[in-house]
């Protein structure tokens, strides 16, 4: 599905990624982890040709520079992880502006099965019965579901995440990956996430890629990755020794 061959990228001419080579499959889930500054976001800004590059980039087999800007975005949604509110759209209006790659015409209006499309993602999301309202009149969660919703009607094979659970307590951040998981699994789509709790990553991806100083430092299972001793190193502290504390904490009666 996904092909990235010697990436680096970054700002102002500086590389922030070094030389990242990795593959993804249809059907996977991914997350990527490290610690802050390491150019995770960096990474899926780039895979969204929003950055500037040099090595490859192939969806499907085809380089993603040969794309127009419209069929790129019928491949490939990119929910980030502040989305601002700049106009006061509805819920409906906003969520229907991820059918705009897959029009005619910035004048045709929405088809029966846009409309459909747009429909099950909102009742899903639990979104449909505050349709008609103001965005700018939502809670930090209820707009980030209004956004991963525009991402998914968007109906792309590939979706990259920016700490999709921002804002959502706990529970909703539950139900948001279980719904994820299953509309990547449901239709066979490929889903790239940059988490920053590992024990969400653990129980929602299939692989990891952990990034520390903009190298990968490894791509493996999810159990492989977060079992090793590289996360010590990477984030310079015992993951495993603290998740174990916290979890005889939780033991205790």
């Amino acid at each position: 599905m996904l092909d990235v061959k010697n990436l680096f990228s970054g700002y102002g001419g500086v590389d922030v990624l070094k030389d990242i080579s990795l593959k993804v499959s249809q059907g996977e889930i991914l997350a990527v982890i490290g610690p802050n500054g390491c150019g995770k976001t960096t990474l899926l800004k780039t895979l969204a040709r929003l950055l500037p590059y040099r090595g490859s980039i192939s969806i499907e087999g085809r380089d993603i520079s040969s794309f127009s800007r419209k069929r790129l975005a019928q491949k490939v949604a990119f929910l980030t992880q502040s989305s601002g509110v700049y106009f006061p759209y509805s819920v409906f209006d906003t969520a229907a502006l991820g059918r705009f790659p897959h029009s005619l015409s910035v004048l045709k209006g929405l088809s029966v099965e846009d409309e459909e499309i747009i429909r099950r993602v909102l009742l899903k999301l639990e979104l449909w019965d505050i349709r008609e309202k103001l965005i700018n009149e939502l809670s930090g969660g209820q707009l980030q579901r209004v956004f991963l919703a525009r991402a998914l009607i968007q109906d792309p094979d590939l979706i990259l995440l920016d700490e999709p659970t921002n804002h959502l307590d706990l529970k909703n951040q539950l139900e948001l990956l279980d719904y994820l998981s299953l509309w990547a699994k449901e239709s066979n789509r490929t889903v790239i996430a940059v988490l920053h709790d590992l024990n969400l990553a653990r129980s929602f991806a299939h692989t990891a890629a952990l990034i520390c100083r903009g190298l990968l430092v490894t791509l493996d299972t999810c159990d492989s990755v977060l079992s090793g001793d590289l996360l010590k190193e990477c984030y310079g502290l015992d993951i495993n020794a603290f998740m174990l504390e916290s979890l005889e904490k939780w033991q205790r009666k």
